[in-house]
């Protein structure tokens, strides 16, 4: 009787085991296949903000942030006419108010405009209805002396939180971020910028870049890195099209 009793207690750890052998099987199955449904490219966009444009595609923007740097529109603009490439320009308020001629040169030169908030505030650390009025200023400014509308919102130093993207959609902005930064306001060095920009560059990517010397001095070479990868310099509006928010 103990032999038997030993043998039905062994089988009973046997199937117990096999039991939760096969619920461990299953259950990881499970997620197995789980995660392999839901695996996919990073996001474009992460809370509410574009990161980069369409990855699919072969257009990336050298998107050029402006307060400062006035010295060096013209030449910006004249390479960007030699190499046949349109981006967008993402303008302060307080710049365009002082800087009317450049800003029509920047747009008569076929580049798109977006805006840059008034004052270069931390977005993230103003309230809805001061981060509405940095926004709605510059795009009342800049419609007054240019006469288009805007869309693109790019907040200074990248400083934003969920209510600065709240405050944008409710002028009928986008939240733009960027892929890349060349971090040329603070490295005055054409080589770096240089490699920032083009290091593993692909389609979709936003590039962040400021009206420098040294920014003026790496650009023709970054452009023509770009192309010979058959990459297009788009305006930002171009290069996020198609991208599913």
């Amino acid at each position: 009787m103990k032999k038997i009793h030993f043998k039905v207690v062994k089988l009973n750890k046997v199937i117990t085991n096999l039991a939760i052998i096969f619920v461990l099987l299953i259950v990881g199955g499970f997620a197995v296949f789980a995660g392999v449904r839901n695996a996919s490219p990073a996001s474009s966009v992460v809370n509410g903000a574009y990161y980069s444009g369409d990855k699919t595609s072969n257009k990336v923007s050298l998107m050029i942030n402006v307060y400062w740097g006035t010295e060096y529109i013209d030449q910006i603009l004249d390479i960007l006419d030699e190499k046949n490439s349109k981006t967008t320009f993402f303008i302060g308020g307080t710049w365009a108010v002082l800087n009317e001629n450049y800003l029509q040169k920047i747009k008569d030169r076929g580049h798109e405009i977006g805006n840059h908030g008034y004052h270069h505030k931390n977005h993230d650390k103003i309230s809805k209805e001061e981060n509405i009025n940095q926004i709605k200023n510059t795009h009342t400014i800049i419609k007054e002396l240019l006469g288009i509308e805007m869309n693109l919102f790019a907040p200074p130093s990248g400083a934003y939180n969920k209510t600065t993207v709240q405050a944008a959609k409710a002028l009928g902005y986008k939240t733009i971020m960027w892929t890349r930064d060349t971090i040329d306001w603070r490295d005055h060095d054409s080589d770096l910028i240089y490699k920032r920009a083009v290091k593993d560059a692909s389609g979709g990517d936003l590039v962040l870049m400021h009206p420098t010397e040294c920014t003026v001095k790496a650009l023709p070479k970054i452009i023509d890195q770009l192309q010979s990868k058959n990459l297009i310099i788009s305006t930002v509006s171009d290069t996020i099209e198609g991208v599913v928010v």
